[in-house]
Formats: C-alpha cells, sequence, structure tokens
C-alpha cells in the first residue's frame, strides 16, 4: 500500500485524463442520438438502418477503431480526440436504439392530444414527446456511461493517458498492486457517473418518481396548458 501513498498525485492524474476522455462522447453521444432516435421511432426504415449499422459499428474492435480513426481524420496517433471519437461512435451505436424506444413508449394517444391542445410540432417534441422518453433516456445514458469509461482505458494502449495507464505499467512491470487500483478506480468512477446521472434524472424529472415511463404520460398530460399559441 505504501505505493498507493506515493503515487496518489500519479493517480489522481490519470483520473482527471479519464474524465476528460469519457465525458464529451457521453455528452456528444446523448446529443447526437436524440434527432436520430426520434427519427427511427417515426420512421420503419429509418429504424432498420440505423440500428443495423449501430450494430455493426459497436461490433468493431475498440483497439482497431481507435487505430482507424486517426487515419480518417488525419490526426496523430496520440492525440486524445482518436478515443474521443472512437467512443463517440460506440456511445452513438448504443444510445440511438435506447432514444428509438423511448419515443417510441410515448403513448399515441398523448400525442394528439397535445396536438388537439395547440402544441405546435416542436412544442410537442420539448415539453412532452422528451419529457416522457427521458426514464427510458436516463438508463440508456447510465449504460453509455459505464461502457465509455469502461473503454477509456483501451486509448492507453497506444500512448493516451489514462486510468488504462496503470494497467499496462502494471503488465510491464509484472505490478498487480498497480493493476488492481487501476481496476478498482475505473469501478468507482463508474458508480460515482452512474450516481450522478441517476440524480440529475431525479431533479429533471420529478414527475417520474415511482412511476413507469407509461404511467407518468397521464400524469405530465394533465399538467399541459389549455391553449398553447407560437413556437420554441
Amino acid at each position: 500500500m505504501d505505493w498507493v501513498w506515493t503515487h496518489l498525485a500519479d493517480i489522481g492524474g490519470l483520473t482527471l485524463d479519464h474524465i476528460a476522455l469519457a465525458v464529451p462522447p457521453i455528452v456528444l453521444g446523448f446529443l447526437v442520438s436524440i434527432p436520430l432516435g426520434y427519427w427511427a421511432s417515426r420512421s420503419p426504415a429509418a429504424r432498420g438502418v440505423l440500428l443495423t449499422v449501430g450494430n455493426v459499428l459497436y461490433t468493431i474492435p475498440a483497439l482497431a477503431l481507435v487505430v482507424l480513426v486517426p487515419v480518417l481524420l488525419g490526426l496523430s496517433l496520440l492525440n486524445p480526440l482518436n478515443v474521443i471519437v472512437a467512443l463517440l461512435i460506440y456511445a452513438v451505436a448504443i444510445m440511438v436504439r435506447s432514444a428509438a424506444d423511448a419515443f417510441a413508449a410515448v403513448s399515441e394517444d398523448v400525442r394528439q392530444s397535445a396536438v388537439a391542445q395547440g402544441y405546435s410540432g416542436s412544442q410537442r417534441f420539448f415539453r412532452v414527446e422528451l419529457p416522457l422518453a427521458g426514464p427510458v433516456l436516463l438508463a440508456g445514458i447510465r449504460v453509455v456511461s459505464v461502457s465509455t469509461i469502461s473503454l477509456v482505458t483501451i486509448g492507453a494502449l497506444v500512448g493516451i493517458p489514462s486510468l488504462g495507464s496503470l494497467f499496462t505499467d502494471a503488465y510491464q512491470r509484472a505490478f498487480l498492486l498497480e493493476a488492481a487500483v487501476g481496476f478498482v478506480m475505473v469501478l468507482v468512477l463508474a458508480a460515482v457517473f452512474d450516481l450522478i446521472l441517476a440524480l440529475v434524472g431525479r431533479l429533471l424529472m420529478p414527475w417520474n418518481r415511482g412511476k413507469s415511463v407509461r404511467g407518468g404520460d397521464r400524469a405530465r398530460l394533465e399538467a399541459l396548458p389549455v391553449k398553447v399559441t407560437g413556437s420554441i
């Protein structure tokens, strides 16, 4: 354990590097998947194409994708953007399916009721469909978060610093404790991210506490104003 105490600064620095690589693909993957998932939920043809492409992309080995990205983008192999772009591809591949299922789970009766009360297309999406799809979207991004934090470690194999560097260094030195520390830190980081997302979900979706997606539809609809004019 003396090694841990004498290398706390190094472990902390690698943890920050890990977070810096994990956050952009999680956030961007969520934002990109929302319109794609909505499109997939409204068009069976689009759903088939998007989910098939997503499945194919997710089968690409992570290390191969990290090496392939700089070739396609013309970046240096050691550029952290390579890991971010690769993980963004994986995040979208996972999240599009969750987003499509989330929007498909919103009752058609609720959509029609919103239209009947004067909601425009954008108002219906942002004030009715997106909030009601929120619980499933939250579940999807929590899966993406755990997956992304785990996959960030792959970057260490091509020299991009993260908690994965503890694994590669431990392998080279045959030092099991260092690998164990890296393993524990990745688990802790994944748990912290998951907890943060769960808390954010509770704050942003108070109507969903203790309710199912479909069970919250009616409660949300009852809060709609009688008439809305204009657009967002």
